[in-house]
Formats: C-alpha cells, sequence, structure tokens
C-alpha cells in the first residue's frame, strides 16, 4: 500500500483549519510564522514558497525575511534576537541550508526553543531525548504521524534508520525508541514508540544483512536508490526520506520500483514524507501559538 502524504496532509490541514477558525470565531487571534531565508537558493526559495502558501491555507499568518547570501553572521543572529522577543510573532524558522559562511549550529542555538517550529534546537531535541514536552523535529513528526494515521505501530518492531543526521536521523531514532508520552488521531499512545531501533549510516558494515531483519525502514540519507528489493524482506514497511534530482527527475533513496512489490506499505518520492513535513510545521506553529498565549 502507497502512504500517500499528500492525502494524510491535506487532512490535517483541514484539522488545523477548523481549529484556528475556531480561534477567530472566539475573538482571538491567528497564530503567526516568520520564515527566514538567506539568499536565492532555488531548492530553498521552493521549499519556503510551500510553506507559505500551506500557511495561508490553514489560516497561519506568514512573513517571509529575505536577506541576501553576504548578509554576517552577526546581522542574521540579530534578526534571530528581534524574533525571539517579538511578541507578536508565535514561532519563527531559518531556512537551512545556510551560506558557508554562516555556523548553521550556531544559529540554531540562538533560536527560543519556544519559538523554533522547526524542532531544532539543542533544547528542544534535548527535552524529546528525556520524554519531556517538546517541539518535535518537523520531518521525525510528520513521518511519525504518517504511520500513526495507517495504523502502522512500532511497539516491539525492529527499525532500522538509515542516516544519522541532526534534523532526521537522530530525532527520528530518539522518538521511536522511547516510551510514549502522547496520542496521536487513531494510534494509542503504546502504539507510537517502544521499538527497537538501530542506526545506519555510510559506515555501517553489511548493511543489507541489517535491513533484512528490519520490520520498519527509514531512509534518510541523501543517496538515490540506495535501498534495493534484497535489503527488504517481504511485508516490511518502508519510508523514504531522501529527495534527489536524478537526470531532471525528483527521485528518493528507495529503488521504489522493485521495493513497493515487496513491502506492504511504503512512502512515495514526491509525494510521500515531504507534504507531511510541511503539516508538521503548521502542527507545531499552533503548539507554539498555544504555548505563547497561555
Amino acid at each position: 500500500m502507497i502512504l500517500d502524504g499528500k492525502k494524510i496532509a491535506a487532512e490535517i490541514r483541514g484539522e488545523l483549519r477548523a481549529q484556528i477558525e475556531a480561534l477567530q470565531a472566539a475573538g482571538k487571534r491567528v497564530p503567526k510564522l516568520a520564515i527566514v531565508i538567506v539568499g536565492e537558493n532555488p531548492a530553498s526559495v521552493t521549499y519556503v514558497n510551500n510553506k507559505m502558501k500551506a500557511c495561508a491555507e490553514v489560516g497561519i499568518e506568514a512573513v517571509k525575511i529575505a536577506y541576501p547570501v553576504e548578509i554576517t553572521e552577526q546581522t542574521l543572529l540579530s534578526e534571530v534576537h528581534k524574533l525571539n522577543n517579538d511578541p507578536s510573532i508565535d514561532g519563527f524558522i531559518v531556512q537551512l541550508p545556510l551560506p558557508d559562511h554562516i555556523c548553521e549550529t550556531t544559529i540554531m542555538c540562538a533560536i527560543d526553543r519556544r519559538k523554533d517550529v522547526d524542532g531544532l534546537t539543542p533544547e528542544n531535541v534535548g527535552r524529546t531525548v528525556q520524554g519531556l514536552p517538546s517541539i518535535i523535529s518537523a520531518t521525525p513528526r510528520g513521518i511519525r504521524e504518517l504511520l500513526a494515521r495507517y495504523q502502522i505501530a512500532t511497539e516491539g518492531k525492529h527499525v532500522v534508520v538509515i542516516g544519522r543526521s541532526n534534523i532526521v536521523g537522530k530525532p527520528m531514532a530518539i522518538l521511536l525508541m522511547q516510551r510514549p508520552y502522547l496520542s496521536l488521531p487513531g494510534m494509542s499512545a503504546a502504539s507510537l514508540g517502544d521499538a527497537t531501533v538501530t542506526i545506519c549510516h555510510s559506515k555501517t558494515r553489511d548493511l543489507t544483512a541489517i535491513c533484512r531483519t528490519a520490520d520498519i525502514i527509514i531512509v534518510a540519507a541523501g543517496s538515490p536508490g540506495l535501498l534495493t528489493a534484497e535489503m527488504v524482506k517481504e511485508g516490511a514497511t518502508v519510508i523514504d526520506v531522501g529527495i534527489n534530482r536524478v537526470n531532471g527527475k525528483l527521485v528518493g533513496d528507495v529503488d521504489f520500483e522493485h521495493v513497493a512489490p515487496k513491502a506492504a506499505y511504503i512512502s512515495p518520492v514526491p509525494g510521500g514524507v515531504g507534504p507531511m513535513t510541511i503539516v508538521s510545521l503548521l502542527q507545531n506553529t499552533l503548539q507554539a501559538y498555544h504555548e505563547h498565549t497561555r
């Protein structure tokens, strides 16, 4: 079965729109998100435009703050501090990647964790590790929600995560292995964690043998066609997080054509995890709004 991220994201946007309309009906203001972009990287511009469009669809007020690629790190830090202290802004993101002369870690560490709707600050990640309420990294949150909406339990399952990035691999593993502390629509809390997780990466030996033991495989390595049919056991669930452009075509990290017949569930690229990441950003914005206005 195809895990249709577009369909699920549309359902969640409808739910968010209803919640925000209820806020307006009660005479309250709508959530407000700021998106900071540096330079004109084509992929980043596309991502930002998609996020702005999604905000408009659900009723979140969004403002784009654009800087030239030559901006200094200190100037960008000043913008971050300004947004941290702006009471009209519930949450904001700094679109990655940043130019080489700006340290992404420095910028991420400067963001107030209560407004960190990407869920990437060390404080939010640390709270997630400890099972405390936090704003969860958008892509892992989206993947977990996709699993929940398709009633795919992780409890007791062996999950292999290929990739160890701070954005996907590490937080994804944390979410899946921890004792669950919250529930999502359609799933009990007990179904959303308690997995046995193996993290693999470019230095992992005998990746094929490890993957063959997995009930669920999440691939976020940025390597086109990395996961082949011989690496997947019959009936496994495969989540493809990869976004690669090959000969002008967008493809994932999974050899979809040959893996799909063996998988019980599989997410496509495009149309799988991507839409779920954006809708998770909206969910995180509403969460930050409620914390901000409490």
